[in-house]
């Protein structure tokens, strides 16, 4: 039974979808195993087998010699085995009865639909084996379609991966057969085949296109510590060399800058800031904040954060635009930045020891020592604790209990004066709210207590709420408090007339200042 075609699909199929011939060959006999099975007898054990001397597929029913049969479907008696099939059988031996080659053809037709499943499934696998082991690496594609903004990218003939939204460089363009580098983020199993992610914006396909441009990276002379990016704006790397004789910011540049531009070029644009890595955090945030010069830092170790103090002339350039300098520094360091210009730090100083100075007791020594340990206001000291004090060296257990109690009472004391202001300041807004509404025609003191104490603070509020509000809370008749309510708005409207008209004069004013202005140059 020679199936030519048979061979030639395992020929083709091999060839084309890169599965050894051995994996199509096991998929085939599985498939007519299965077939002939139902063709035969779901009763009977089938086998089918790949003649490679005759190059023919062969199907056998496959039959146990036994001293009693149990399922004559499968077993056959020593005496009945040695009559039909070997004159040498033995119990328990397994011996093959080849059907008639009509089952062949038959089981390889039923079996078509099957095998090509079984084909996809096996190909489907070694796809996905192939690029879960290529995660975190840079490939190449042809832009095929685009599907709800995410592109499809075919890799290679079969082989589509997507490149999410998200994972797009933003303003970024593709039209269909453009060629695209990208990332490959993530490999998935799915109900339909293998699902490769791809990414752009990730800042492993930074790493990896220094890779490929920088022989020093590479080979592991050059190493890439950390990587910021804002995608389609700027990024951050830090670099280190192993070797002390090889600069990793020079390796990185490259001549005339050759190696950073073809990088540039890839991520159309994005400008990329080389940063020195060094194991000092304080020297790396300096760099990373580069090109602005950085002044004075105050590290919090247990918060991770840095207070970064720059001159005056140099802030908005640490900042950068719209904060992106300090994010990207913040994140490729792995520090929280908080950023003060020079003049605003001395401004907090003068602030900071005035408010500890002001603690009966504490003079501008303590006061020093105080901040030198992070306390910031008298409050801080109030709420911390004897033996938080006592190991401060210039305090010590002798003073540490004095100047506790003087801190709480001192801001006790303060507490109690900052309610007793925001009383007689809540007193004399609320007088002042109820003269206004007592100019209101039938607004008595008892009328503007009652408008007060239902959230009506002006004369505008009292228009807007209408006579049936007005008359619910001052308990009257309807055309009172329409009275009220008419007076209100009136009242209201003539403000408004005359705020904007004040505000045109003021504008024609300035037209006028501008007017002469010009006229006299």
């Amino acid at each position: 039974m020679i199936h030519p075609e048979v061979e030639r699909v395992i020929e083709q199929v091999s060839k084309e979808k890169g599965i050894s011939k051995e994996l199509v060959m096991e998929a085939v006999e599985d498939s007519m195993r299965s077939a002939a099975r139902k063709q035969v007898g779901m009763q009977f054990n089938i086998e089918v087998k790949f003649n490679p001397e005759v190059r023919e597929l062969e199907v056998f029913k496959v039959w146990k010699v036994v001293p009693i049969v149990n399922d004559p479907y499968i077993e056959v008696t020593l005496e009945e085995a040695r009559n039909r099939f070997d004159p040498e059988a033995e119990v328990d031996d397994e011996l093959l009865e080849k059907l008639d080659p009509s089952y062949g053809r038959i089981a390889a037709q039923a079996a078509k639909q099957n095998l090509m499943q079984r084909l996809r499934d096996a190909e489907r696998e070694i796809i996905f084996n192939e690029f879960k082991n290529r995660k975190e690496e840079i490939v190449s594609g042809i832009v095929t379609r685009f599907e709800r903004k995410n592109l499809i990218v075919q890799l290679r003939p079969n082989v589509d991966a997507i490149l999410p939204e998200k994972e797009q460089i933003p303003r970024e363009r593709y039209r269909p057969q453009d060629r695209i580098r990208a990332y490959v983020l993530d490999v998935d199993m799915t109900s339909k085949g293998p699902q490769i992610v791809l990414s752009r914006t990730h800042p492993g396909f930074l790493k990896k296109a220094f890779e490929q441009e920088v022989p020093e990276i590479y080979e592991g002379i050059v190493e890439i510590k950390a990587v910021a990016r804002e995608p389609g704006g700027r990024a951050k790397i830090a670099v280190a060399s192993n070797d002390t004789d090889v600069d990793p910011v020079g390796a990185c540049v490259g001549m005339k800058g050759t190696r950073v531009q073809a990088v540039v070029q890839e991520l159309r644009g994005e400008k990329i800031d080389i940063v020195p890595w060094t194991p000092d955090p304080a020297e790396f945030v300096c760099r990373a904040l580069a090109p602005a010069k950085v002044a004075k830092i105050i590290m919090d170790e247990d918060d991770r954060s840095m207070e970064v103090i720059v001159p005056d002339d140099q802030l908005s350039l640490a900042i950068g635009k719209k904060g992106q300098n300090v994010r990207l520094a913040s994140r490729l360091t792995g520090w929280k930045l908080d950023l003060r210009s020079e003049g605003e730090a001395e401004e907090e100083q003068r602030r900071v020891r005035a408010s500890l100075i002001a603690i009966p007791g504490v003079g501008d020594v303590t006061a020093e020592y105080l901040l030198q340990e992070g306390f910031k206001s008298a409050e801080e000291v109030a709420e911390s604790d004897l033996e938080t004090l006592v190991e401060i060296e210039g305090i010590g257990p002798e003073r540490a209990e004095a100047v506790l109690q003087a801190a709480q009472e001192h801001v006790e004391a303060l507490r109690k004066a900052e309610a007793e202001a925001a009383a007689a300041a809540a007193a004399e807004e609320a007088e002042r709210v109820r003269s206004v509404l007592k100019t209101l025609e039938g607004v008595d003191d008892s009328a503007a207590d009652k408008l007060v104490a239902a959230g009506l603070h002006s004369i505008d509020a009292v228009s807007q709420a209408g006579a049936g509000k007005i008359a619910a809370v001052l308990d009257l008749a309807a055309e009172d408090a329409q009275r009220i309510a008419t007076a209100a708005t009136a009242v209201a409207e003539a403000a408004r007339q005359a705020a904007a008209a004040a505000a045109d004069a003021a504008a024609a004013a300035e037209g006028e200042v501008a007017a002469n202005s010009t006229g006299r140059e």
